[in-house]
């Protein structure tokens, strides 16, 4: 069982709908009633979520990170957000501008879900990754996100070189992002547009980048090597909004 416990994770998660309906999450667990957690009870009461008054010591045992308050969820991945790959082609339909994010093994829970925040924030239609995030990190990541694991559609798959292939199949042009590449802002970012992102010191696969159009980079003049990975996905993100809303 996995327990929410930052007031913006478990307030998204509640208001998510489907993500958190009439028995497919809860109870809410009260021990102390602050003010930030009886804006979240009474969420919960209106949203039909059960609350439960618990000691705080059996909510220490539960949830040690929590702060007098904790969502009890099955899996944070559960609801509206949670997609497949063909299912979200399927529905384009003749849409000619969408985002997508690929997460070619991003390890760091921290970068994960501050990926997700930016993919809220930046409009991002769907983040594909390798595989679901370890259960032992839905916290971190939930909090991390500020609740936009809730929000932003994700897809699981087994193969992200075939991901990328069907996606260039539905008319999407594939960029690696890599600090060695042309400036994101020399880049039309308009369109159907895919951006990868490798993991923390390796990168992006050999495999995936071969099938990638163009790399991406961000012009620097740092004296370290690299951006942080969920740093630099906040950066290619906002110069794809800046594109996409016209803006100069």
């Amino acid at each position: 069982m996995i327990y929410l416990t930052g007031f913006h994770a478990i307030e998204e998660r509640i208001k998510s709908g489907g993500a958190c309906g009439p028995g497919s999450c809860g109870p809410l667990l009260l021990a102390k009633a602050g003010p930030r957690a009886r804006e979240i009870v009474t969420l919960a009461v209106n949203r039909k979520v059960r609350v439960d008054r618990v000691g705080t010591f059996d909510l220490d045992r539960l949830a040690p990170n929590h702060r007098g308050i904790a969502l009890q969820v099955e899996d944070i991945y559960d609801g509206g957000a949670e997609t497949s790959l063909e299912a979200f082609i399927a529905a384009l339909g003749e849409r000619k501008n969408v985002l997508v994010i690929i997460l070619d093994e991003i390890t760091d829970p921290h970068n994960y879900g501050a990926i997700l925040r930016s993919c809220d924030q930046f409009g991002v239609d769907l983040v594909i990754s390798r595989n679901r995030r370890s259960a032992k990190y839905a916290e971190v990541i939930s909090t991390t996100s500020a609740g936009a694991v809730s929000w932003v559609p994700q897809a699981e798959t087994a193969n992200l070189v075939r991901a990328a292939e069907d996606l260039k199949e539905a008319g999407f042009w594939i960029y690696g992002a890599d600090m060695e590449g042309e400036p994101a802002y020399a880049i039309d970012l308009r369109g159907r547009v895919a951006l990868a992102l490798g993991g923390e010191g390796s990168g992006i696969s050999r495999l995936l980048r071969e099938r990638c159009d163009a790399m991406v980079g961000i012009p620097s003049q740092g004296r370290i090597d690299s951006l942080n990975v969920s740093v630099a996905a906040g950066v290619l993100l906002y110069e794809a909004q800046r594109q996409r809303s016209g803006a100069t």
